[in-house]
């Protein structure tokens, strides 16, 4: 089983650039960012755990981020997790994500979803209704425009006539897609998604569910879980999670290097 780390970068929060190199001396294979464009002032959408954290206001924009901790790693794999593809044009960020795997050596990740906060969807132009609908296509969009010399897209939400847009990924034949969700998620994995990229949960539940997706897929999916308890490890590793993310909370720097120690002490007790 493979540890990453999953946080919120933000204007208060550790650097990337000291984040990087500290995830590798410590053993972490991967770090997974967070994205909100903005969050509205008058919200309805109620954050399912309270009120809604500090960090959630103040995101750096994921890409940057990656590309600064790409430039000082040599190993560690960057990751969306997730972009909100509903907030992004697709022409766009499908040159945001060939982008950053070249730079990197094509050691990027690119973890997607179609996001909850309504308001932050409709100040994007994005109907909350449609939002799956409008996620699918872009995704079969950039696909296009990452293998394709001559790319086209005809749809109803994404249309643009024969384009060339360069660069192409390092990986072939793009970065591999890792879909957040739950079970909504099965059909997008099914059509477009490398892996899941799950919620932590009871692993008895996950192993559960991990069944139901190959029945969907019809194909073993790796599985990344975000949101990990040190004691549920070896309830994962049974049920054959590829890999965990341990939730690096949103720190200064002395703080944030001496929760990675802490973290870091309890992968190398994996199990």
């Amino acid at each position: 089983m493979k540890f990453g780390i999953s946080t919120f970068l933000t204007d208060e929060s550790i650097s990337p650039a000291v984040l990087g190199p500290a995830l590798e001396e410590r053993g972490f294979e991967s770090v997974f960012i967070s994205e909100h464009t903005h969050i509205p002032v008058l919200r309805e959408t109620p954050y399912p755990r309270g009120e809604l954290p500090r960090e959630y206001y103040r995101t750096l924009d994921p890409f940057v981020a990656l590309t600064a901790i790409a430039s000082v790693t040599e190993r560690l794999l960057v990751a969306t997790g997730i972009a909100l593809v509903v907030e992004r044009d697709p022409i766009v960020t499908a040159k945001a994500v060939a982008s950053l795997d070249l730079v990197s050596g094509g050691r990027m990740i690119f973890g997607m979803g179609v996001g909850w906060i309504r308001e932050e969807m409709r100040n994007h132009g994005t109907d909350p209704r449609s939002r799956g609908r409008l996620a699918d296509e872009r995704m079969r969009a950039m696909i296009r425009l990452w293998t394709e010399e001559k790319a086209e897209f005809h749809g109803e939400f994404v249309d643009f006539d024969p384009v060339y847009s360069w660069p192409k990924p390092v990986q072939r034949p793009h970065p591999p897609i890792y879909v957040g969700g739950g079970e909504g998620a099965f059909a997008r994995i099914a059509e477009y998604g490398t892996s899941w990229l799950a919620l932590g949960g009871r692993p008895d539940r996950l192993a559960d569910q991990m069944g139901q997706l190959r029945r969907t897929a019809r194909r073993d999916v790796p599985v990344t879980v975000s949101g990990t308890r040190p004691e549920d490890l070896q309830g994962y590793a049974e049920a054959g999670v590829e890999r965990v993310l341990f939730r690096l909370p949103t720190l200064p720097e002395s703080e944030a290097l001496r929760e990675l120690d802490k973290l870091a002490a309890g992968i190398s007790v994996r199990p």
